[in-house]
């Protein structure tokens, strides 16, 4: 089931690259005004950036989650178990307010791009580390 998930996700990031570079292509091929092409490009660069955002605020809320179900699981688990779990939910709580911070500094138009993506990136493995100790 793992793999099949996970070269689902493969092929969702081809179509995504696929369906971008396609876009850059017709694009830049289109009988468009230079004017007009440059505004088509920041456009769907806002798109794309809002995107990333929307997903860092939904990785956010569910880590929030995450971490407020920790409190009663940590008390079931084995010592070993329970060291783990710690170390998975301080992951998630640190992923969550770094998250939080960079939204606040999206807003304040001071962060990147590529900081979005390290965020989203560092909120999902932990959103996934945290959760599998809720599949029992």
């Amino acid at each position: 089931m793992a793999k099949t998930n996970h070269t689902g996700r493969k092929i969702a990031v081809g179509a995504l690259v696929a369906g971008a570079v396609g876009y850059v292509a017709g694009i830049l091929t289109a009988p468009k005004s230079g004017k007009e092409t440059r505004e088509d490009i920041a456009n769907k660069a806002s798109d794309i950036k809002q995107e990333a955002i929307e997903e860092l605020k939904s990785l956010q809320i569910e880590l929030d989650d995450l971490i407020k179900n920790a409190k009663d699981k940590s008390v079931a688990l084995s010592a070993k178990a329970r060291v783990e779990f710690d170390e998975a939910v301080v992951r998630a709580k640190d992923a969550k307010n770094k998250a939080t911070t960079l939204l606040k500094s999206v807003k304040a138009g001071e962060a990147e791009d590529p900081e979005l993506n390290k965020a989203i990136k560092q909120a999902k493995a932990a959103a996934k580390n945290l959760s599998k100790y809720f599949k029992s």
